[in-house]
Formats: C-alpha cells, structure tokens, sequence
C-alpha cells in the first residue's frame, strides 16, 4: 500500500491518473502473467515511456510487479495497492476550468459580464495565476478580453463564430471515434465509457430532480471520446469546445430538462455503438448527436 503523501508528487496528476489506470490493466492479470512491454503499455495508457517507468518502479517497490525490462511480471501476492483519489487526478486547470463554468452558469453571465481574478481566486481556492492562465487561453479566441486597469471582460459570441467551431468539433470528435472504437480491450478507455454509461442510466432514472447535473457528465464523456486520439492542438481547440457546447446553450433554460434527457439517450446510443465497434453505427451516432447539440446552440445564440 503507497502513501500519496511521501511519493514525492502530489502535483504530478499525470502520474497518478496513470497509476490508477495501470492497477485497472494488472486487475485483468493473473499471478505470474507478464506484463506488455513499455511501447505497448505507454500506447495503451497513453502517456510517454517515462512516465510509465515511474509507474512501474512504484508498483515494484510494492510488490505487485517483479522483474525487470521485458521480463516483468505480476505478482498477486503483493497485497491490495491503494489507488489515488480521483481528486487528485485531475489537473488544476482541469479543475479551474470547471469551477468558472459553473459560476459562469450560476451567474447566468452575458456579454459584458466582468471578471475579477481575485474574486475567483478566493472563490475557487487557487491561485490567481492559475485563474490568468485559464483566462489567457479564451483571449486569443476573442471571448474574453483584457482591459487595462478593469480586469477582464466576457465578450459573448455570434451564432456564426460558434457555427465554424461546430465544423472543428464534428470533424475532431468523429476522428476520435473512429480512434475509440479500434482501442484494445485492455485499454482503461473501456472501462472508463462503460462506468460513464452506467451514470448515465442512473441520471435519466432521476432526470426530474438531477437534470441540471448533465453538463458535467455531457463534458465528461466528450472529453473522453477525444482522449482516444492524443493531439495537443485538439486538446486546445476542446477548452473553448467545452465552454461553448457544454455550458454556453444551457443559458438557454426552455425545455433544458426535456433537451437534456434527449442528450442523454444520445449519448446512450453513442456509447453503445462505440463497444459495437461497428464505423458505419459509430459514425451514424455521433452524427446525429451532434447534430441535435448544433441545433440547440443555433437556438441558444438566436436568443
């Protein structure tokens, strides 16, 4: 059993998320199995060869995996391995990012909103250069602007600016897909869809009094279709994605619990087909999906 506290990372979320995924990968493992080389483990984990070396120095100094180079192997023996806190796996400007949505959604913000670093700062527990570095990445797109002496400023966006993001995140995300679809079944990947699948179902059994709660899972599960296809410059293009398509139309309250128990059973439908692995029903999926989100934007920036 580790202890997070003495591991020496605590801020290295990276690591951590990928320690957990990599106890889910031994779980499917029986005593004395060997492990898939570092290649295959990094392809599979999606992270770089260094970063699973220090996975597997930690899970051999704990005993679950002996050997080295490419003769390691599990060992069943080696006690119940204490996973990090899913808190803990998330990074800052991951959890930052988050927190504005939801004050943004709370303060039901508009063009011209302002916005006070410190203020957020002191709301969210962080920071202020955490909240100037999340504020920075939506300045470029022109959403957010700097005024000297008067802090920042939300400008909204046109129906047009958010119709030529749509064709960036169609084209993207059926990539990723695709990508999804053709991962090995040992890859965490599955694991994580089919535990986002099953909050879902329990979400659409209380759609009445927990409607409100989709904006989070909606984030959740898209970002996890992309993760399937690692690209910086499409992790990039997803911050302002998220702001737009995850949280801008629900400004919009007509009929957003009926919109979003039809998102939900979307999204049910897109899960399904992703362990079909069939492209043709992945691609018809994901299609429509995003198309009813293409329509509720148009609405919600018309008004």
């Amino acid at each position: 059993m580790h202890d997070p506290e003495t591991i020496g990372m605590k801020t290295d979320t990276v690591f951590k998320r990928t320690f957990n995924d990599a106890l889910d990968l031994l779980a499917a493992l029986e005593d004395g199995d060997s492990l898939p080389s570092e290649t295959v483990l990094s392809a599979q984990l999606g992270v770089s060869r260094t970063t699973v070396r220090k996975v597997l120095s930690m899970l051999a100094e704990q005993g679950t995996v002996a050997g080295t180079g490419r003769h390691r192997t599990v060992r069943s023996d080696g006690g119940a391995m204490q996973r990090f806190p899913a808190a803990e796996t998330v990074p800052m400007a991951d959890q930052i990012e988050k927190r504005f949505m939801e004050w943004m959604l709370r303060g039901d913000a508009r063009a011209g909103t302002a916005i006070n670093e410190l203020d957020l700062a002191r709301q969210f527990g962080v920071a202020t250069t955490g909240i100037r570095e999340f504020l920075n990445r939506f300045q470029r797109f022109g959403l957010i602007e700097k005024r000297p002496n008067a802090g920042w400023v939300f400008q909204g966006f046109t129906p047009s600016f958010a119709l030529d993001l749509f064709e960036i995140r169609e084209m993207f995300e059926l990539r990723s897909a695709m990508t999804f679809a053709a991962l090995p079944q040992s890859s965490p990947h599955w694991r994580k869809i089919d535990a986002l699948r099953e909050e879902h179902v329990a979400l659409l059994q209380e759609i009445e009094l927990r409607y409100h709660d989709f904006s989070d899972l909606d984030s959740r599960f898209h970002r996890l279709v992309n993760t399937a296809t690692p690209n910086r410059f499409i992790d990039g293009f997803y911050d302002i994605i998220t702001l737009i398509f995850h949280y801008h139309y629900q400004w919009n309250k007509h009929d957003e619990r009926q919109r979003n128990e039809v998102a939900i059973r979307e999204h049910l439908a897109y899960i399904e087909a992703l362990f079909s692995r069939d492209t043709s029903r992945i691609e018809h999926a994901c299609r429509a999906h995003l198309a009813s989100a293409k329509e509720t934007l148009i609405r919600s920036t018309a008004g």
